[in-house]
């Protein structure tokens, strides 16, 4: 089932979503990609990082022993649809798909047995970073570098599917999620013991490697198979 929010006519619309990436319904009111807001409201999105073995290649890191994580802002969040403003402060903004799960309830010190029980669903993340900014906050946890959307997806196994990321029509990360280093229960399990989640939090699990920058005018399309398509522009 997908769970979606929407702002048709002024009103906010939220439930569940049927329909596909080029139009639905929730409650029987007819609702365009367009019109879709952030599926939900987090009070905070915990971002994994080297999650993958290429982006580690790729960005010379370290293989970490634990999981590697960073916090982003509530400010962060932009919905499915909405421009990405490139930041005028930095020359190097690029993107990083991501598989990203909501949180169902209020929880803490959570067991990987019992990670299913506290999920709401899986949904979709783009990780802005601006490269060219010293240390990872002033990088990543800026207004409007969490694109997020465009549902939540709640009956979907992604132990194994296939992602995919287009800029500007071009292919630019194809990849699958056993590729990672950590699965998703062992990442919100871990996050768990350090932070009590809140309904609507958001952890996102990492990207492969993702070769290329941004620039204005861009169409950024990131497809997790079975979870969604997450598609805004660049301006």
């Amino acid at each position: 089932m997908k769970l979606a929010r929407a702002k048709v006519d002024g009103e906010v619309l939220e439930g569940e979503y049927v329909g596909d990436d080029t139009g639905g319904e929730i409650d029987g009111t007819r609702v365009e990609y367009d019109d879709l807001l952030a599926p939900c409201e987090p009070s905070a999105l915990y971002c994994v990082g080297r999650n993958y073995a290429e982006k580690i290649d790729q960005m010379e890191y370290d293989v970490p022993d634990v999981p590697d994580f960073f916090i982003k802002p509530p400010t962060s969040v932009l919905a499915p649809g909405d421009d990405i403003v490139y930041p005028d402060w930095t020359d190097e903004l690029t993107y990083a798909g991501e598989l990203a799960a909501v949180i169902g309830e209020r929880c803490h010190d959570v067991s990987e047995d019992e990670v299913p029980d506290v999920l709401l669903g899986y949904t979709v993340m783009n990780d802005l970073d601006a490269l060219d900014q010293e240390r990872r906050t002033a990088r990543k946890a800026f207004d409007g570098s969490a694109p997020l959307g465009p549902w939540v997806e709640t009956d979907v196994d992604v132990s194994g599917i296939d992602m995919e990321t287009y800029v500007g029509g071009e292919k630019r990360q194809d990849a699958n999620t056993e590729m990672m280093l950590f699965d998703t229960h062992e990442l919100v399990s871990f996050l768990s013991r350090r932070f009590t989640f809140r309904e609507g939090d958001v952890i996102a699990f990492g990207s492969p490697a993702n070769p290329g920058l941004l620039e204005r005018g861009d169409d950024v399309e990131i497809t997790y198979d079975g979870v969604g398509t997450l598609r805004n522009r660049v301006v």
